[in-house]
């Protein structure tokens, strides 16, 4: 009987250390599943950065040659600003000056199929995100806060700002000063 009992003794022992081992091995195979699980998440969430990455670097490699390229512009602009109106314009000047407005449109055409876009400045309400006041306008006549001059052009590229307006927003007349 003795023999018995220890045999049942021995079998409960080896039945316990089963069950402890079985149980172990499930915990183990659930954490390496969580962490399967966990490594294809990174995996995923790194070929999405790759690829948004990969597309900025498309959709705004160019940028710095986008900064450096308005300047021409920007100087086209002023050229043809220069102009006097009054002046005496024989048919060469007046070739030439059309053949500057055709330069200027195929530049801003050329600009906007690259997603470069000028910001409308004049008669907005002035926004830090797009806009940089170089001055303030004494006025009556217009709204405080509201944009009247455009010093140098701004410009976004897709969604990004590329260069803000420079401009000169409008503030109310200081009243001691009117008193005077």
């Amino acid at each position: 009987m003795e023999q018995n009992s220890t045999v049942a003794n021995d079998t409960d022992a080896d039945n316990e250390k089963q069950n402890e081992l079985e149980e172990n091995l499930r915990d183990e195979i659930e954490q390496l599943r969580d962490e399967k699980l966990r490594l294809l998440a990174d995996m995923e969430n790194l070929r999405k950065r790759s690829d948004r990455d990969r597309m900025d670097s498309i959709r705004y490699g160019n940028i710095n040659f986008a900064r450096d390229i308005l300047s021409l512009g920007d100087n086209l602009s002023r050229a043809l600003d220069a102009i006097p109106k009054d002046a005496e314009k024989t048919e060469t000047i007046t070739n030439l000056i059309n053949g500057l407005r055709m330069v200027q449109r195929e530049f801003t055409s050329i600009l906007e199929k690259h997603g470069i876009k000028k910001i409308e400045a004049l008669n907005q309400r002035f926004d830090h995100n797009f806009h940089q006041a170089m001055m303030e306008i004494e006025s009556e006549e217009v709204e405080e806060g509201i944009v009247i001059q455009e010093i140098q052009s701004g410009y976004n590229m897709h969604d990004r700002l590329l260069r803000p307006s420079m401009v000169g927003v409008a503030k109310k007349p200081n009243k001691d000063e009117k008193k005077k």
